[in-house]
């Protein structure tokens, strides 16, 4: 009997344990854009989160869970209400849809997974992800931010290298991505596209160069020929993703700064760039600029 009132001691502790785990939260919530959602939502969302998300992310989704610690990419931390890859001007709130792409495609480079969720189970627990920061997401007064919505890509397959000649020169001349990533032409080509001298340049500028970020440690940009990128693959992705930056990093929105058709064209440069990987041809522009 003993035996048995203990069993039923623990079984009542942990059904217990459950209920105020399934009950979190009691009322309602308004997130940005005016989105209401119920409580019994954000409770499911936490059980998502429990289960796929807390062990990386942490219990209080500050990006501290058990896992986190040998991982060279650290997990988002979700309290400081900052992501990076939403299709907004880097510093707005990114629309929910834009969390979904992550939770679908993962994050190349990092631990961040593809998860095989339901559209609602996505649903959930990104209203729940939002909890964590209350001062940044709830209220009907918080704005999401605009979506980033570039102009056709007016290159097409006869006109490629055009393309990519157009986007070596932005990229190096007007944009000067290569003082953050790196130069990809040599001193002399550099030299030209910029109107500078050759002395001008350094090894420096054929380095990607660690970045100060919004979580208090620094993050080293793509070297493209080598690196994947993050949340990007196709030309579109690219050029959306230059388009809108990277939010809480260096990597500002270029909409408005350079034209659309300018983007475009560093799009198609970068995605040149990621196809050398692993070629003769990159080796054989790596020797070019070491040896100049």
């Amino acid at each position: 009997m003993k035996k048995m009132a203990l069993t039923l001691t623990a079984m009542f502790t942990i059904l217990s344990l459950v209920s105020c785990q399934e009950n979190h939260f009691k009322e309602d919530k308004v997130f940005a854009g005016g989105l209401y959602v119920k409580s019994e939502v954000l409770n499911r969302g936490k059980q998502i989160y429990t289960e796929y998300c807390m062990a990386c992310h942490g219990v209080n989704g500050d990006g501290k869970g058990v896992a986190a610690k040998s991982m060279k990419v650290p997990p988002r931390d979700f309290t400081k209400g900052v992501f990076k890859f939403g299709l907004v001007p880097s510093g707005e709130l990114p629309h929910d849809k834009h969390l979904y792409t992550i939770l679908e495609k993962g994050l190349h480079g990092t631990a961040m997974l593809p998860w095989d969720l339901t559209k609602d189970q996505m649903f959930e627990v990104v209203q729940y992800i939002k909890t964590f920061a209350p001062d940044v997401w709830e209220g009907k007064d918080k704005k999401l931010g605009e979506q980033v919505i570039l102009t056709k890509n007016p290159y097409g397959v006869a006109h490629l290298e055009a393309a990519i000649e157009e986007g070596k020169k932005v990229y190096h001349a007007d944009a000067m991505c290569w003082s953050c990533h790196r130069a990809y032409v040599p001193k002399e080509e550099l030299a030209e596209l910029t109107g500078m001298g050759e002395d001008d340049f350094t090894e420096l500028d054929y380095q990607v160069k660690l970045q100060e970020t919004e979580w208090g440690f620094k993050s080293l940009p793509p070297e493209f020929t080598w690196n994947s990128i993050r949340s990007a693959d196709t030309v579109e992705e690219i050029a959306l993703r230059l388009a809108a930056g990277v939010g809480g990093t260096a990597m500002a929105a270029w909409k408005g700064t350079i034209t659309d058709d300018q983007i475009w064209a560093v799009a198609h440069y970068v995605h040149y760039l990621k196809s050398l990987k692993n070629t003769d041809a990159r080796k054989e522009l790596m020797d070019r600029i070491k040896n100049q």
